[in-house]
């Protein structure tokens, strides 16, 4: 890796890590960046995730006021996301690499239609009185929590728009602000991300050097970004979640 990769690395993950606590889709960025600088798809991915692990640590940190808000749903979304993402890491390891991400991008488009609609489904749901009860931003109902562990499994075998998916389970199964949704979000790829990592720096082939370099730069941009997505308007950062999943899912099929 020359002199140039290397700093494109440090700014992949710079940038990916400020996407991790805004958008949610960060590894729509560094995992193309690895692949196409020679990592083969399962070490690359792998690789990305052991990398990207530190935005999200601090990520969570920097939006440590809303989740101390919730602390509940602080537990519930790190339990859940970090017990699938289990299932996901030992996936990946065991299937053959192309079995899963043939519907990523559907899944990615679905999750973004969910996010951009999801006003007008809880308003919606509000008025047929399906939301649950008065505590239904304080914990998470039964349905909630399944889906919260899909989205750690998913995390743990390729993560790509795992933040999204979050994003709209929360979304849909909560009473919670926007904002205190996206923090909670960053936990639950921060969960997805530090169980799976344990679990691929002993059983998985990485790319050390590159986890080191990812690893530097997204330690900054997720802090960075959690104080930007802090202060994003809820409807301008939807809209931004919206517009960079459907992006990169296009780009995908393509």
């Amino acid at each position: 890796m020359s002199g140039i990769e290397q700093a494109v690395v440090v700014a992949t993950g710079f940038v990916a890590g400020i996407m991790t606590s805004t958008v949610g889709v960060a590894s729509l960025l560094s995992f193309p960046v690895l692949v196409a600088l020679g990592l083969p798809p399962v070490v690359a991915n792998a690789t990305n995730t052991v990398g990207m692990t530190p935005a999200g640590l601090t990520g969570s940190f920097g939006y440590r006021t809303e989740l101390r808000a919730h602390p509940w749903v602080t537990a519930a979304v790190l339990g859940t996301c970090g017990v699938g993402s289990v299932l996901g890491a030992v996936l990946l390891l065991a299937l053959p690499p192309g079995v899963f991400e043939a519907v990523v991008p559907w899944l990615i488009l679905g999750t973004c239609l969910l996010v951009g609609a999801q006003p007008r489904i809880s308003a919606w749901l509000r008025r047929s009185r399906q939301v649950a009860a008065p505590d239904a931003g304080t914990r998470l109902s039964g349905p909630t929590t399944f889906f919260s562990t899909l989205v750690g499994v998913y995390g743990g075998y390729f993560g790509a728009g795992s933040g999204v998916m979050m994003t709209a389970v929360l979304g849909l199964g909560s009473n919670l602000e926007f904002r205190s949704v996206n923090a909670l979000k960053t936990l639950a790829v921060m969960a997805s991300n530090l169980v799976a990592s344990v679990i691929f720096v002993f059983a998985a082939e990485l790319d050390w050097r590159a986890v080191v370099l990812l690893a530097a730069g997204s330690v900054v941009g997720g802090y960075v970004g959690a104080h930007i997505g802090r202060r994003l308007n809820p409807t301008v950062l939807r809209s931004l979640i919206v517009l960079v999943g459907v992006t990169a899912a296009v780009l995908m099929l393509l």
